[in-house]
């Protein structure tokens, strides 16, 4: 972190994220239809939605346009205040800086925009719409029931200099992946969280800027299971990506959706708590194909090449950086087969990471 820049905002949480999807309706029956995401407001231009536990106006948007790619990931700051610090913090990174007046998007306050140091289009705020709450409406949420918004993850060239960007604005680590002495002991990728949980943003080694995937999480591992019985039942299980199963990293069960743009969606549950103050890092062998699924499953190569585009503050695609680091895919074997990592003579048994 440069100790010479200002106090960065203090950030909340993941709030909310929007995408450019070329067809609202083919969007709404993916959305709604089938995830089962409560419509808040729509009209002919975007859909908002949110989850069953969630009370601000929405969290995640679809708004029309020629071509798909993600537009903004937004961060809830702690109060009004914050956004005086933001602006501040960001103008001292010498970043795109923007003040953008409530109503900017609908149900949300005034808010600071940046393109953040990463190349991504990234809003802060605080100030949003109260809608109801629906924990308790049992009789609209359905065996796959979505409880809220739980991560972004993005795909960065340089993970160790995207990690300290994020260190700098607060965040934490709770576990990354990285190479042995053998490749320079490359970070291919990193969690880190500021609500209590493994993280509200991952960092995944490969060109970007471009958004891997957008997470939302149910309370069981039966809500999963009933999303792919519901898909299958609708001819249109070709939409699962990847899974259902279990991370090794996060230690959650899993499952990833494209949606009709490509747009890839985790629907996730059961990691862990990261709230304590020494809450420890563990770091995962890259060879150890555990990381990235605890039961063997192999990883689809689609999985580790295909991400969403991102927009600038303008609306214009952003070009890529090309990773120049290896690649999480070019050693793992995770797309062909299945090993653990074991040292010379050790025997089968449990073994999880490294933490600090």
């Amino acid at each position: 972190m440069n100790s010479s820049l200002p106090t960065p905002p203090d950030v909340l949480r993941c709030a909310y994220a929007e995408l450019i999807v070329t067809d609202l309706v083919k969007s709404r029956e993916f959305y709604v239809d089938v995830l089962g995401l409560v419509v808040t407001h729509e009209d002919d231009d975007a859909i908002y939605l949110r989850a069953f536990e969630e009370y601000l106006h929405h969290s995640l948007v679809l708004r029309k346009g020629a071509e798909a790619a993600m537009s903004v990931m937004a961060y809830r700051v702690r109060s009004a205040a914050e956004l005086d610090v933001a602006e501040t913090y960001y103008r001292a990174l010498g970043v795109r800086v923007e003040r953008v007046p409530a109503g900017h998007t609908r149900g949300i306050g005034e808010a600071v925009r940046i393109e953040d140091p990463l190349g991504f289009p990234v809003e802060f705020f605080y100030e949003a719409e109260h809608v109801e709450r629906f924990t308790r409406r049992y009789d609209v949420h359905g065996a796959g029931a979505i409880s809220r918004l739980d991560h972004f993850n993005v795909v960065t060239p340089d993970v160790g200099a995207a990690r300290e960007y994020y260190e700098g604005l607060g965040f934490k680590v709770s576990e990354d992946i990285r190479g042995g002495e053998d490749d320079d002991n490359t970070v291919y990728a990193a969690w880190m969280y500021r609500k209590p949980t493994v993280h509200d943003v991952a960092l995944t080694g490969g060109d970007g800027p471009r958004m891997h995937h957008i997470a939302f999480a149910t309370h069981e591992r039966t809500q999963i299971l009933h999303l792919c019985d519901h898909l299958g039942a609708l001819r249109q299980s070709d939409q699962i990506e990847r899974g259902p199963g279990r991370h090794g990293v996060s230690n959650a069960f899993y499952l990833y959706l494209l949606d009709p743009d490509g747009h890839r969606i985790e629907i996730y549950t059961h990691d862990y708590y990261t709230g304590d103050p020494d809450n420890p890092t563990l770091t995962w062998d890259v060879h150890d194909n555990q990381r990235r699924d605890w039961w063997g499953s192999p990883v689809v190569p689609s999985w580790y090449s295909e991400a969403s585009k991102v927009l600038d503050l303008d609306g214009n695609v952003r070009d890529l950086t090309l990773r120049q680091e290896s690649r999480e895919a070019d050693v793992t074997i995770g797309a062909d087969g299945f090993s653990y990592t074991r040292e010379p003579g050790e025997e089968k048994g449990f073994k999880v990471g490294t933490q600090v």
